[in-house]
């Protein structure tokens, strides 16, 4: 399925449903078979609700989360049948029937039926990532240890921004990601900061935003950005490794624990099938990010 929603013609509605979970205990997002996964409990919670689909109700996400990675705002879509929705009864129980069945790190904060041609993955315009750090400046928070990153020395702050700028822009980030064969390692990174949040503890933030990531490229980036701080690597050697375009010899992928996934974007209802087709052109086959 996972192509623009006419329910006269195809005989199902697609819905779009915004979440976010606490990645810790599991094994990222995308299911597996011997591991637990974010989509194999929402998959359970479905099939409670359902019943049993065979195409896993063409559940589709925004940003395939690695293991241990969280998110505030992800997205996904999932595609249901007239018979399938009599079994609910009425489509406005669906969030609190689906949040009953779902462990509590889990959430669905939203429900709603999807506009024509929105596809949760193709159709996303860009995914922004947040990594938190706290280093020597900021003090420990125990309630925080499972979403930031501790460092017990002093980072750099103004040389982590200035190697932040030389990633921004599209360029080929093979040295930042795990190689995949049949996938593109060219993505365009729109914005990339790096800052202190005093209301936050004072811990360092870095946030990213980019069309797409594929699997390991935001660690790997704040890999980057942690060695220019700690004075290991400067601006011109975080660009001069990106120019490289290979893993051999790049920089430590950091921990998944300290990254969020806190917004997904889409175009105008008029745009989304237009964004998914020219999406699924660039990109061939379904990568994990994180």
């Amino acid at each position: 399925m996972n192509k623009p929603v006419d329910p006269s013609v195809d005989g199902f509605i697609r819905y779009r449903l915004d979440l976010a979970y606490d990645g810790t205990n599991y094994w990222g997002f995308a299911a597996q078979k011997k591991h637990r996964t974010v989509q194999g409990e929402l998959l359970k919670a479905l099939t409670t609700v359902f019943g049993k689909s065979k195409t896993s109700f063409d559940m589709r996400v925004a940003g395939r989360t690695d293991a241990g990675v969280h998110a505030t705002a992800q997205v996904i879509h999932i595609d249901l049948t007239p018979t399938q929705l009599k079994r609910l009864g009425r489509t406005v129980g669906m969030m609190g029937s689906l949040n009953d069945l779902l462990p509590e790190d889990i959430r669905i904060h939203s429900v709603t039926e999807a506009p024509a041609g929105f596809d949760a993955r193709y159709s996303a315009s860009f995914r922004r990532y947040r990594y938190v750090i706290a280093d020597k400046l900021a003090p420990k928070n125990p309630l925080l240890a499972r979403s930031t990153l501790w460092i017990k020395h002093e980072l750099d702050l103004l040389q982590m921004q200035a190697s932040a700028l030389g990633l921004l822009g599209l360029h080929d980030y093979a040295s930042f990601c795990r190689p995949k064969l049949g996938a593109t390692t060219i993505r365009e990174v729109r914005e990339l900061t790096v800052k202190r949040n005093p209301a936050a503890g004072n811990v360092i933030e870095v946030e990213i935003m980019a069309d797409a990531f594929c699997h390991n490229m935001v660690r790997a980036i704040v890999g980057a950005l942690i060695a220019s701080g700690e004075h290991k690597t400067t601006p011109d050697g975080v660009i001069k490794r990106l120019e490289k375009r290979s893993r051999i010899g790049s920089f430590k992928v950091q921990p998944p624990h300290g990254l969020t996934l806190i917004e997904v974007g889409y175009p105008a209802d008029d745009k989304l099938a237009e964004q998914a087709e020219m999406a699924k052109n660039l990109r061939t086959l379904d990568e994990a990010e994180g």
